[in-house]
């Protein structure tokens, strides 16, 4: 039974890290991909006017 000890946190984590993945591949592009860009878009002209002005 200590081989089962030692296989289940790695397991765990590999089901979570796959997850994690899935998700983040999910979230990519859809209806949120307009949002996230606009506001990409809105902090890179932020920083650009603030290295200008000064």
């Amino acid at each position: 039974m200590d081989y089962v000890a030692a296989l289940v946190p790695p397991v765990v984590m590999a089901v979570a890290f796959i997850a994690l993945i899935v998700t983040i591949v999910k979230s990519q592009g859809g209806p949120n991909k307009a949002k996230e860009d606009a506001a990409v878009d809105a902090a890179m002209a932020r920083s650009a006017s603030g290295e200008q002005s000064s």
